[in-house]
């Protein structure tokens, strides 16, 4: 039973090391202009589900937080991401908003704190053994809305990624969601094709019942 219970925040704390590091900075300088072309997505988004506090897990370099804030107050808008070098260079270029080091195990927050609480391309990188965990936090600081934009497979499937075992997969999120938080109702679906500025993500938004 021992090896069983540390087992996965062993592999959580592998990945956490893998994206803190150089494999990180490495993914952060190739995603620089992610966000380019994802202003209408985040203006639909707000215009039919209106929040006033809201976190992203896993910003990054605010690709998406660039635009959250144009509809929500910047000092509202909080991102975490264990990237001490994104984290160093959001604060400069977007310094309104609060962008802190925090796991997506951990979330440093209380209870129901946010309106909306969102990732993309963060829980494709969890493995099997955490994945409920970071979802149950993302759940536990929501109150009204949970949104995430990930790789979709009807089963999950790993993907070699970059030489790294264990750090990408393609898994039905919008179920894995629904099964685990009964709570949770599907208000909007949809598809991000890399044309929209994303890279052929399926987004699910949820509302709490």
């Amino acid at each position: 039973m021992r090896s069983k219970s540390v087992k996965p925040a062993s592999e959580a704390k592998r990945l956490e090391e893998l994206w803190q590091g150089q494999f990180g900075h490495a993914y952060t300088e190739r995603n620089r202009a992610a966000g380019e072309a994802r202003a209408s997505f985040w203006q639909e988004i707000f215009a039919e589900f209106p929040a006033q506090r809201v976190l992203e897990v896993g910003c990054n370099l605010g690709a998406n937080l660039q635009w959250v804030i144009n509809h929500v107050s910047p000092h509202q808008v909080y991102g975490v991401d264990i990237n001490l070098t994104a984290l160093v260079e959001i604060h400069r270029n977007l310094p309104a908003l609060n962008a802190v080091w925090a796991p997506a195990r951990e979330l440093p927050f209380r209870d129901r704190w946010f309106d909306l609480v969102f990732t993309m391309g963060v829980l494709i990188h969890q493995p099997e053994s955490t994945l409920p965990v970071v979802m149950a936090e993302i759940v536990r600081c929501s109150r009204r809305y949970v949104l995430c934009g990930e790789y979709f497979a009807k089963q999950t499937t790993e993907v070699p990624y970059r030489g790294q075992k264990g750090a990408l997969f393609k898994r039905n999120y919008g179920r894995l969601y629904q099964e685990l938080f009964p709570e949770l109702s599907l208000r909007k679906q949809g598809f991000l094709s890399r044309e929209e500025g994303w890279d052929d993500v399926t987004y699910w938004l949820f509302e709490m019942s």
